[in-house]
């Protein structure tokens, strides 16, 4: 990406212009209580918020910064080069809820509208905007100007502001009726801590460089952030009981991404541009004082390590209720459930997809495949698949992974569950479940959602393992795992014939790991996804690994051998029953 550096602006004055308003007038909303983060505006809270309409319907928000002039972003005007006409706009003020009949709103024609010469685009800054109205707005308590901020002036790093619109509440899911303006706090980085954070591969895969007169805001972990439709609006920092307008809702890579904060145009340094466009204008803009920041406040080391936010992984309102789960839709098949491990990855049974495979691992179809996930608007499309090297119907790699065409974003859903290292296991008892994912229709009623009791590694070989393998010694991690169920339980399972369901176990921390998925449909027999680390890291990227647990496995009790009438005794009536007899020695 080619660099146009915004050069610094030469400051033509720093008194207010003649006839403009008394620095009382500025940034005093009439006092009200409000609801921060992402949530309903009260009336009367931001009166310098407008909303710009084209073709009869918003498109972009603005704030007022004198009866005749409204400040916004010039990439709301600019088409491919070309500034839209001042005719096709018109501006709101004072609007509350944009459903039906505008209770004390006004409209006015926009007269002119006007860019800095140097604005292309909005990755090379100077995206700012000022429009001229074709009449004063009409002042009152629901309508009144922001405070405009010196050129001289820097807003403190962290100093917690406000953006408002009513652009989407996430990612294509529109602000739903009855189109209430909405706020959302958000914290202002500096510029090293920003920089961090863009520099870093995110969503797309894309990494940007920061300009000067571009200012960022929001979270490392995401969450609340401005989106499409906040355009153009306000973000605005209270100093000295009066609102300063710090910056111009400008662009984000995502709305409120994981490492993506918000970026902004700075409007200090336009304060110049700002002076010289509204020159003549009575009564104009308000510039007031503001009390100089503590430099240690401001000063930022260039070569800070800022933190990047990792997802949050393995999170179930409660069991059953899985964030993560995935349902793989293919033409002329039955669903495949499988679990998001990323952003951009989901991990299925391979099994589900063998036959489709071609020679390049890549089905013919697969632009019809889709996959839906909790709480996403509209099935996702699938980019990639990649079957594990030893993946076949009968083995133990039983594992496929799906790449999204676009990356999800992350919240309370859809959410990853997480993922154990080689050597980070449970210990014999640990409490787990089968969840109801795999080849096959989810299962119905309780046994979708078996409650198990881990055993250890030499009671799962001598029990489920091939009678000529070799015992594991004690404390090498497991490469296969045996749960075992409460009576009641394993009968109900017993109905469950077409799902191969993956395992889950949940942490001290409340958080659920998939451990294992089920080799050859079984619920007994689980391959350890533990061993799998390296696969799924240098095929995902960034998938949720938990650290390693440094637990040691159950050793052996007697010998290293299984007794002859144990080995191999998998599904025979007396291995069902054996398990049942384990349950008190599992619990101790």
């Amino acid at each position: 990406m080619s660099q146009h550096l915004l050069l610094p602006l030469v400051i033509l004055a720093i008194s207010p212009i003649p006839g403009a308003f008394p620095d009382s007038d500025c940034g005093r909303p009439e006092p009200s209580a409000r609801i921060m983060g992402g949530s309903d505006a009260q009336p009367g809270s931001w009166p310098w918020q407008v909303s710009l309409h084209q073709g009869g319907g918003h498109i972009c928000g603005g704030s007022l910064i004198a009866p005749s002039w409204v400040l916004s972003a010039a990439h709301c005007f600019v088409t491919n080069g070309t500034l839209a006409p001042a005719a096709e706009w018109t501006v709101v003020l004072g609007v509350h809820s944009q459903d039906g009949p505008l209770d004390g709103a006004h409209v006015r024609a926009v007269a002119a509208i006007l860019v800095p010469d140097n604005y292309s685009s909005v990755e090379l800054g100077a995206d700012v905007a000022l429009l001229r109205l074709a009449s004063p707005a009409r002042l009152g308590p629901a309508v009144r100007p922001v405070c405009l901020p010196r050129a001289s002036h820097r807003f403190a790093h962290g100093t917690a502001c406000r953006a408002t619109g009513w652009g989407d509440i996430q990612e294509e899911d529109p602000l739903p009726l009855p189109w209430v303006l909405q706020e959302v706090e958000l914290r202002l980085l500096g510029e090293a801590a920003c920089q961090c954070l863009y520099s870093r591969p995110g969503p797309f895969n894309l990494t940007f460089q920061l300009l000067p007169g571009m200012l960022c805001a929001g979270y490392a972990e995401g969450h609340r952030d401005t989106c499409q439709g906040d355009s153009g609006g306000p973000l605005v920092c209270e100093e000295g009981g009066r609102w300063f307008q710090a910056g111009i809702t400008s662009f984000g890579f995502g709305c409120g991404r994981r490492n993506r904060p918000g970026v902004f145009t700075a409007v200090a340094p336009y304060e110049a541009w700002i002076r010289e466009q509204v020159m003549g204008s009575e009564p104009g803009p308000t510039f007031p004082s503001q009390s100089p920041q503590p430099q240690s406040v401001l000063s930022e080391p260039t070569d800070e390590n800022c933190t990047i936010a990792l997802p949050e992984c393995g999170k179930a309102p409660r069991p059953g209720a899985w964030p993560w789960e995935a349902q793989v839709m293919v033409p002329g098949s039955r669903p495949c459930y499988g679990a998001l491990v990323s952003e951009s990855w989901v991990l299925a049974p391979a099994s589900c997809f063998l036959g489709r495979i071609s020679s390049d691992h890549q089905p013919g179809d697969l632009d019809n495949w889709r996959v839906l996930l909790p709480s996403r608007p509209r099935a996702e499309h699938v980019a990639r698949l990649v079957p594990h090297e030893n993946a076949s119907w009968d083995d133990a790699s039983d594992l496929a992974l799906l790449q999204l065409r676009e990356p999800v974003n992350l919240g309370a859903a859809p959410r990853p569950v997480c993922l154990p290292h080689p050597d980070h296991y449970f210990l014999p008892g640990s409490r787990c479940r089968l969840a109801h994912w795999g080849r096959g229709e989810p299962a119905p009623g309780s046994s979708s959602l078996l409650e198990a009791e881990l055993l250890g590694t030499w009671w799962c070989h001598c029990l489920y393992g091939r009678q000529e393998a070799t015992v594991p010694p004690p404390g090498e991690p497991p490469q296969a795992l045996c749960p075992a169920y409460q009576q009641e339980e394993a009968v109900a399972g017993s109905c469950w014939v077409t799902s191969a369901p993956p395992l889950l176990c949940q942490t001290e921390g409340g958080s659920w790991v998939l451990v294992g998925m089920a080799i050859r449909g079984s619920r007994e027999l689980f391959a350890a996804i533990g061993p799998e680390e390296t696969w799924i890291s240098q095929t995902v990227g960034e998938a949720h690994f938990l650290p390693p647990s440094g637990f040691t496995l159950w050793p052996p009790e007697s010998s290293d051998l299984c007794p002859p009438d144990m080995a191999g005794a998998s599904g025979s009536p007396q291995a069902a029953i054996f398990l049942l007899l384990l349950t008190p020695l599992i619990q101790g």
